[in-house]
């Protein structure tokens, strides 16, 4: 991944000057699949020119894994890796929860799946801080019984611009102060799944959020918020190519031995009853292009496998390529044209995240090397003045003033 022009910041640039008065707001902006080489002058001007006026992780930051949407969207909220917080996929099967996926609304709205975690609007307002979220995994819920002051039902639909209005009109109602905010965009990601990273199709959809962050930043002048607002803006994850074809059906040979949890990239499956060798012997042994392990012995640096919702075997593909099942297969047939997913070794370059942070509590025209994202929440903690819940993270050096 090249080192792009805007990270080499000059000196003299410089963020807001903090105005006397109360604490700064917080606004955490997730652009989804962002990564941090789609971060050009030409394609990004706003988020470039915050990046030279604050601090920027030049190589990006680390996801955890899986690096997959859920899982680290939650694990920036509450500084915990998702084996410690409980949301390890996108996809779960439990017992007496039953099943949880991103678009299934029974799911996300159930306060049980995310109740292993406290994520920071939580903390925020047990301490008497409003917050508002514009979207975020986990805040459709009430999370230990409290809901933000102000919160949206996610719309994949609604444009990133309008977004941006629902948060500002937050702002304008009277009495509404808020000390933390969320707002997230997923363009970038479904244009990257959809055509891959780096095509016209995906700088396209950077435009896009880039256009619409300028008018939050506009619209924060307007309100008189000028050295009043830390912007802290973060993806999920990165984004890797995939060419046509490359699917692994891990049951063509024995179709029916396991049950598939969750597939992609980071898959997981559960064994059958009566039929535990059986699954094994299928998912333990040498794979092209994918390596599979028990749950308990997943290598330690992923720090996944603890937790009892992570099925019994864990299998991760090489960069590149998909996993799945027969019955899979025939529910979503291989793609005939290059795609994009994400999902791999937390470690893989691809998956490195945009990260920068701007505003009168930050350092200005600074960068910092490669951090873990589950530092994130203990910046953010420290940036809306409350006392982080501890958890796997600590405050990443060189960010703040």
């Amino acid at each position: 991944m090249a080192v792009i022009a805007v990270l080499v910041v000059s000196a003299c640039a410089t963020a807001p000057a903090r105005q006397p008065g109360p604490r700064p707001m917080t606004i955490l902006v997730s652009i989804d699949g962002f990564r941090p080489d789609y971060l050009t002058v030409k394609d990004a001007p706003t988020l470039s020119r915050l990046a030279a006026e604050g601090v920027v992780a030049s190589g990006g930051m680390r996801p955890s894994y899986p690096s997959l949407t859920f899982p680290n969207h939650y694990t920036l909220v509450t500084g915990k890796r998702p084996d410690h917080h409980g949301i390890v996929n996108n996809n779960m099967d439990v017992p007496v929860l039953g099943t949880f996926s991103l678009g299934k609304a029974e799911a996300v709205t159930d306060r049980r799946w995310w109740d292993q975690a406290e994520p920071l609007w939580v903390t925020a307002e047990n301490a008497g801080i409003k917050t508002g979220t514009m979207f975020w995994p986990g805040s459709e819920a009430a999370i230990q019984g409290v809901r933000p002051t102000r919160w949206s039902k996610f719309d994949h639909d609604m444009p990133s611009a309008q977004r941006v209005d629902v948060l500002l009109g937050w702002l304008d109602e009277p009495g509404f102060t808020p000390g933390f905010a969320t707002l997230y965009f997923d363009v970038v990601d479904t244009a990257g799944h959809g055509f891959a990273p780096g095509t016209p199709e995906v700088m396209a959809a950077v435009k896009d959020v880039d256009t619409a962050l300028s008018r939050l930043l506009d619209g924060l002048k307007a309100r008189g918020l000028d050295g009043r607002v830390n912007l802290v803006i973060v993806a999920d994850h990165g984004m890797a190519p995939v060419p046509p074809g490359q699917v692994i059906v891990v049951d063509a040979a024995d179709p029916g031995a396991v049950k598939l949890v969750s597939g992609g990239p980071a898959a997981g499956f559960n064994l059958l009853p009566g039929q535990e060798a059986r699954g094994e012997a299928l998912l333990l042994k040498k794979h092209d292009h994918m390596t599979c392990w028990r749950k308990a012995d997943v290598p330690k640096r992923l720090a996944y496998g603890t937790n009892a919702r992570v099925p019994a075997i864990v299998c991760m593909a090489d960069i590149g390529w998909l996993i799945s099942d027969t019955a899979g297969v025939a529910r979503r047939p291989p793609s005939t044209k290059m795609t994009g997913a994400h999902g791999y070794d937390n470690a893989a370059i691809e998956m490195r995240a945009l990260f920068l942070a701007w505003g009168p509590g930050v350092r200005s025209g600074a960068t910092v090397g490669t951090f873990d994202n589950v530092d994130v929440y203990v910046l953010l903690a420290r940036l809306v003045g409350v006392t982080p819940v501890k958890g796997d993270g600590r405050l990443p050096s060189g960010v703040l003033r």
